[in-house]
């Protein structure tokens, strides 16, 4: 298992990471953000990992997080932590696992939980749109300081705009060496049709030297 900002905290991506939590904690002047769904525009944009370690991050400060893996079409979030993904969020939305499914990570004294996907329901859309979805989040938010949700690329699925409009703030992913400008322009009218409230856009894998390094840069 690997997570940039624990493993390697005086990196500039871990450093960037700091940042964004911080734009996050003082964005709202006052209002709380606790829930926040992290998308992109297509796959492999990185979303993932920038989900991760946001939450990584914000537990670095004795935050009590939880990384939900809502995309359940190609959940990637029990690759990263290396774990099996036999019980997960599907299971939990059918009432057939409760909180057990939640695992509790203690990477070098950084104590995170995630709720991966768990098996690949037939209709991820609407279970995401349920009922049972919007309460669990909202029970998720009265236990947690922050809920990050992992959701599927905002033009492969509705999955995020259903996540958005229901939850206190959304992150956009954009890998900045593959992202076309119509298709960030897409991604951001469709969650503009849902009332999302769009925090920022995450530019990811931007070249900052000529030694190939590459880190995330946050943009208000």
């Amino acid at each position: 298992m690997y997570i940039e900002v624990i493993h390697n905290s005086k990196s500039i991506a871990s450093e960037s990471f700091k940042t964004l939590r911080s734009n996050i904690q003082f964005s709202n002047y006052g209002q709380s953000i606790k829930t926040i769904v992290v998308t992109s525009s297509n796959p492999n944009e990185g979303k993932s990992e920038v989900s991760i370690n946001l939450a990584a991050s914000l537990a670095q400060q004795n935050k009590k997080v939880l990384v939900v893996d809502a995309d359940m079409r190609k959940p990637t979030q029990h690759k990263i932590i290396e774990s099996k993904n036999t019980v997960g969020l599907s299971k939990f939305l059918l009432r057939e696992v409760g909180a057990e499914a939640i695992q509790h990570l203690n990477i070098l004294d950084v104590n995170l939980d995630v709720l991966t996907s768990g098996p690949i329901p037939p209709n991820p859309s609407e279970m995401l749109a349920s009922l049972t979805m919007e309460q669990s989040l909202k029970a998720f938010s009265d236990y947690y300081d922050y809920v990050i949700i992992d959701t599927p690329p905002l033009l492969a699925a509705t999955d995020a705009q259903v996540l958005a409009r229901i939850v206190d703030a959304t992150l956009l992913v954009v890998d900045i060496k593959k992202s076309k400008k119509r298709q960030i322009v897409e991604a951001r009218k469709r969650l503009d049709n849902v009332g999302a409230r769009l925090l920022g856009t995450v530019m990811n894998k931007l070249k900052l030297t000529e030694d190939n390094n590459y880190y995330y840069y946050y943009k208000y």
